[in-house]
């Protein structure tokens, strides 16, 4: 009997500290953050208008190179979960 007392009154002790205790918080206020200026970044180049409107698989090769670069485009390489 003294068991089941003993229960019963920390599980209402431990009720009214749950029900109680956040009271005691500070108040949080819901913001916007803050965007950091990060000066490590490199500028973003601008995009040719023509370039602009093309969508991803029709990209013209031309689209696809810097003006300054030497290096060739691969071409794609395309995997379909066909079987037949």
């Amino acid at each position: 009997m003294i068991k089941a007392l003993s229960a019963v009154t920390i599980a209402a002790f431990v009720a009214a500290a749950v029900t109680i205790l956040p009271s005691f918080a500070p108040p949080v206020e819901a913001k916007m953050p803050q965007a950091l200026a990060k000066a490590d970044r490199l500028p973003i180049p601008a995009v040719r208008p023509a370039c602009a409107s093309q969508h991803w698989p029709n990209i013209e090769p031309s689209c696809l190179r810097r003006t300054n670069s030497t290096a060739t485009i691969q071409p794609v390489r395309v995997v379909t979960a066909d079987r037949s």
